[in-house]
């Protein structure tokens, strides 16, 4: 009898211990699946306010519109990211509001001010993030305060913008007046420079058209101005004719197309309304100016068309109303992207496209730095030179260039980068 009660007490204690070392691996299985849990959401709160930071550090060009456009391009980045085990809706609990985002000045301190904002910071609090592993051995030790059901999880990103050693420039070279030195090379802030159609023509205080691979190949060129990235301080450009299929590409950005294309193909900027000496007789500064004397009543600079989404023609979709009020002749174009807050035209196909980025080149057509230019007319059919506005040196921390380039350069355009 003594030798059958001791087996079944080592019975018992066996039991015991095995459920004491499963409640033991529990635990560690709670910490190792629950912890996991909160890292995955850690990272992908991080990525997303990542985003969120630099996109708001790209609008930081000092504009009156600045923190405002910061504000809502930081939401929009963040908010397309997913975040706790990639839910589109962040699980339902609150995703990036206005509140989450935040400027600092130059001496990292707190502002309001859109001139002196250079930082942007997004921050944010994931809440209910489910533990039920850890809730579930809260339970069991009845510590449950410890091991809450959901818990919390905080990600801070800080972008601001830099010098890029690679860029995203259009297929013209600027040339400095004679005697121009950086970082202005001459120019003055608004004034009206001519692009001139006629191959290497370009002189001192001009423009000309550039490859930025290098070739002289017209064909090049136009695929070049749909997009090209990578030119660097030190490359030398090549002098390329001009053939009128490059006139399809340059309208594209004022939302003007033919039959075969559109906005939805070839986006447009943000407005395609067109300046020259008609509706804009002050001919300087139609980026936030003035118009001058004589000009028509619908007249208004740049930053205002950009924000009302207009089209060349200001309130139009038709070609001829354009030109009536350019004095432009757009010879084979057919219609424009439709203006303001409506469907299938600037506002939402638009992006920043006619605020462009020009190398600036030495006598051997080598780039030695680069200029930020508004494209503000678009070519006419049969073509003639066209006029930018020089709107400073890419480089200066307000300029209202930006490109996608690679950071790290001295003398590029500003892009923006993480800085913690």
């Amino acid at each position: 009898m003594r030798k059958l009660t001791s087996h079944r007490r080592q019975k018992g204690a066996v039991l015991v211990t095995t459920a004491l070392v499963l409640l033991f691996l529990l635990g560690f299985m709670g910490i190792a699946l629950d912890f996991g849990h909160l890292f995955v959401v850690k990272t992908e709160l991080q990525t997303a306010l990542d985003s969120c930071a630099l996109a708001a550090a790209q609008e930081l060009d000092g504009q009156s519109t600045a923190l405002t456009r910061a504000t809502s391009a930081g939401m929009t980045a963040g908010n397309l990211n997913r975040v706790n085990m990639q839910s589109t809706t962040w699980s339902g609990q609150g995703q990036i509001v206005a509140a989450n985002i935040s400027f600092k000045d130059a001496a990292y301190a707190a502002t309001t001010a859109p001139a002196a904002a250079r930082y942007a910071v997004c921050q944010h609090t994931q809440s209910g993030v489910v533990t039920r592993l850890l809730q579930t051995m809260g339970g069991f030790t009845g510590d449950t305060a410890a091991n809450p059901a959901t818990r919390q999880v905080a990600a801070t990103a800080v972008a601001t913008r830099a010098s890029a050693q690679t860029t995203c420039p259009i297929p013209v070279a600027m040339k400095p007046k004679t005697g121009g030195t950086a970082p202005n090379y001459g120019f003055v802030v608004g004034e009206w420079v001519t692009l001139l159609m006629a191959q290497n023509a370009a002189a001192g205080g001009q423009i000309g058209w550039a490859n930025l691979d290098g070739s002289n190949s017209a064909s090049e060129t136009d695929a070049e101005l749909t997009g090209h990235c990578g030119t660097r301080v030190g490359d030398t450009l090549g002098t390329p004719g001009v053939q009128t299929s490059v006139a399809d590409v340059w309208n594209a950005r004022f939302g003007i197309y033919k039959n075969t294309s559109g906005p939805s193909i070839n986006p447009p900027d943000f407005t395609g309304y067109a300046y020259t000496t008609t509706d804009w007789p002050a001919a300087f500064n139609a980026y936030d100016g003035a118009p001058g004397a004589g000009a028509p009543a619908s007249a208004q600079n740049f930053v205002t068309k950009r924000a009302a989404f207009a089209s060349c023609a200001d309130t139009g979709t038709r070609v001829n109303s354009c030109e009536s009020i350019t004095g432009l002749s757009l010879n084979s174009f057919q219609s424009l992207a439709a203006p303001g807050n409506t469907t299938g035209g600037h506002m939402q196909y638009g992006t920043n496209r006619r605020i462009v980025t020009v190398p600036v080149i030495n006598a051997g057509n080598q780039v030695v730095d680069y200029a930020c230019m508004l494209m503000l007319q678009p070519l006419t059919i049969p073509m003639s030179d066209v006029k930018l506005e020089f709107r400073g040196n890419a480089n200066a921390s307000g300029s209202p260039c930006t490109t996608s380039g690679l950071p790290g350069g001295s003398t590029g355009p500003l892009v923006p980068v993480l800085v913690r």
